[in-house]
């Protein structure tokens, strides 16, 4: 009893000696910065990583200069001038004092554009981000990354047919 009360002393005290690092730190890290004006609002964009490329994961925020409360707003993610994307901007799920998108992606390399509508106490706005460069994709095509990561899984498939093979014979 007292091996096990021990035991799960030391489980929760490790537990809270790591997580307690990992809270200290700022959620997001805005690497870059644009300033937007938006009707009457100053808006900054805050990219996590810089420069963007596609299908590159990161985090975008959208803070108002006076905060977002009492606002509401719409982002249009548009490339080479097509729609792409339309969506109501919401709050950063890990820094919720900005609105934000939380490990957003880009699919294809070239020239973006982000339009914002902002509503809110001084009346309503529309700016856009415009020539926003996104660089091609890092690292190889994706279709050799597919291909190299199912190596192990073509590994794992022939252990398992090979196993299945000599207990079958071992048994018959």
């Amino acid at each position: 009893m007292r091996k096990t009360l021990l035991g799960l002393a030391g489980t929760v005290a490790l537990l809270l000696g790591l997580t307690a690092p990992a809270l200290a730190f700022e959620p997001v890290n805005v690497v870059h910065t644009e300033k937007v004006q938006v009707g009457p609002y100053d808006l900054t964009v805050g990219f996590s990583t810089w420069p963007v490329k596609a299908m590159q994961s990161l985090d975008f925020t959208f803070a108002p200069e006076d905060g977002i409360t009492g606002k509401k707003g719409t982002l249009t993610v548009l490339h080479n001038g097509v729609e792409a994307e339309d969506d109501p901007l919401a709050r950063h799920p890990r820094k919720r004092e900005v609105w934000g998108l939380d490990i957003y992606a880009l699919p294809e390399p070239g020239t973006w554009t982000m339009r914002f509508d902002v509503e809110g106490p001084a009346g309503a706005g529309t700016g856009e981000l415009t020539n926003l460069q996104v660089m091609e994709q890092p690292g190889p095509p994706m279709g050799l990354s597919w291909a190299v990561s199912t190596i192990p899984l073509f590994g794992l498939i022939a252990l398992i047919v090979i196993a299945w093979r000599r207990t079958r014979t071992a048994v018959d």
